[in-house]
């Protein structure tokens, strides 16, 4: 969620944006300079969030209590007190670097599930917990900081006072009213960072929007929010509608806001979504902080509250040369550490072999068709008809199984990724496909066996979740 905002700090919307403006040039002289760093091979790292649940499997409001316990660097706060967050350090794409990023996921959870056990709770990795109940998520369930409390203020005041209404249709029906944003909080995923070329950014940002339905199809793992069964990966209109702040039409007329899966294709260079996030949004943390240009705080606090599926990041390393990243958004947190590593290397690879294909993809496939096949596949997972690059609908289940997933395999060894561990992630995805059994259909297929006891659902999931084994083979 960013950095924290002192006491003292007022909202300066004028100066926020002079120094937003001054720094948004400089990145724009780098984009002309060709200053940012290769990405031969790429880096890739990876973020995810965490539930903490009590000795009955309901969420438990200790994540500051916890994060001291657990005393790791790699683990964070996040909005509500019953998640965390864990941080992974980058590793290079090539050799058997997909495996380095399950390991270090495999440990950093195991310390989270020991320290949690310690403290009479447990540690979930989940889409959306099915035993999260209505009345929970309340802003006394927000974690203590100035700057939750800040943003959660100002999206209210950035709407007037109108509390934000919740509209999820599904099997059921989700209908809510509230003044807070808190529903952010029960949306919990894995966040893929991929390191990208500069000289074909416009291309491999493009791919991995187009990749979006497959990958979020497969990895799907919240269809039930408040005992309600909604989408397959619930998670996207709940975080959609938990920031409703639109701030202006596309071409076709449609409302953007700051939750959103993009406007069009980018044309030449990512510079084209910097600068709609300097014209387009208002700022949504107006606070004006003593450093250099360079330092992109502005900068990085303006993107950092505009929260793209697929969002554009600048940042630099620790010799200050700059480098542009693709944060890939979408995919849930869960089942297992292997599974999320599956679900990261099939991301990274389609969008790999889509960028390199002869003919740009999306000359084939009008951004109209992407951005329906996204929220397609959000709705129905792997049940989801899209439109590919040859114009016809087709199921995507059988898209990904005879196709996708050895697409991915080959762009994946062709970067260099060692051919055994390309393989072993991508045979998770082929067998997901194949069987129709993501983390979303076994959460659905264990209510349809056993009933809806959502704390029986959890306390299932929790134990298959601790075996370690990939969702596909676990049983009901």
């Amino acid at each position: 969620m960013g950095q924290e905002i002192e006491t003292a700090d007022v909202f300066d919307e004028a100066g926020f944006k002079a120094r937003l403006r001054a720094e948004t040039l400089l990145v724009m002289n780098w984009f002309k300079e060709g200053a940012f760093e290769q990405a031969t091979p790429p880096m890739i790292g990876a973020e995810v969030e965490g539930w903490l649940l009590d000795a009955d499997l309901m969420p438990a409001p200790r994540n500051l209590e916890f994060l001291n316990a657990a005393d790791d660097p790699g683990l964070d706060q996040e909005l509500g007190q019953y998640n965390f967050e864990l941080n992974l350090d980058p590793v290079s794409l090539s050799g058997r670097g997909l495996e380095t990023l399950e390991q270090r996921f495999a440990a950093l959870w195991d310390h989270c599930c020991a320290t949690a056990r310690a403290m009479d709770m447990q540690a979930a990795m989940i889409g959306m917990p099915p035993t999260l109940r209505e009345g929970m998520l309340d802003l006394e369930a927000m974690t203590p900081s100035n700057r939750y409390r800040a943003l959660n203020d100002r999206v209210m005041q950035l709407r007037g006072g109108v509390p934000l209404a919740y509209e999820i249709e599904g099997r059921e029906r989700l209908e809510r009213a509230e003044n807070h944003l808190m529903m952010e909080a029960a949306c919990t995923s894995l966040q893929t960072h991929l390191m990208i070329d500069p000289a074909c950014q416009a291309r491999q940002f493009n791919a991995a929007m187009i990749a979006s339905a497959p990958v979020l199809a497969v990895s799907a793992n919240a269809p039930y929010l408040y005992g309600r069964r909604l989408w397959e990966e619930t998670r996207i209109p709940a975080f959609e509608q938990a920031i409703r702040i639109f701030s202006f039409k596309d071409k076709g007329g449609r409302h953007v806001g700051r939750v959103d899966f993009g406007t069009q294709y980018v044309r030449e260079s990512l510079m084209e979504l910097f600068i709609e996030n300097l014209d387009g949004h208002a700022p949504l943390l107006p606070v004006i902080e003593d450093a250099p240009a360079e330092k992109l705080r502005h900068f990085k606090l303006q993107n950092g509250t505009l929260w793209r599926w697929n969002r554009p990041i600048v940042d630099t390393n620790k010799e200050g040369v700059p480098h542009l990243r693709i944060e890939n958004r979408i995919t849930p947190a869960g089942p297992t550490p292997v599974d999320m590593a599956a679900n990261a290397a099939f991301f990274i690879g389609l969008t790999l072999h889509l960028s390199t294909l002869d003919e740009a993809p999306e000359k084939a496939l009008p951004f109209a068709d992407t951005r329906e096949n996204f929220y397609r596949a959000a709705k129905s997972g792997l049940g989801a008809r899209v439109v590919w690059l040859d114009g016809g609908a087709g199921d995507v289940q059988q898209l990904i199984a005879r196709q996708l997933a050895d697409e991915a395999e080959r762009a994946l060894i062709t970067a260099g990724v060692d051919k055994w561990s390309a393989c072993k992630y991508m045979d998770i995805i082929r067998a997901r496909a194949r069987s129709g059994m993501n983390g979303a259909t076994w959460q659905r297929a264990w209510v349809n066996c056993n009933g809806r006891d959502m704390q029986g659902l959890m306390g299932a999931y929790l134990a298959l979740q601790q075996s370690g084994k990939p969702v596909h083979t676990w049983s009901v």
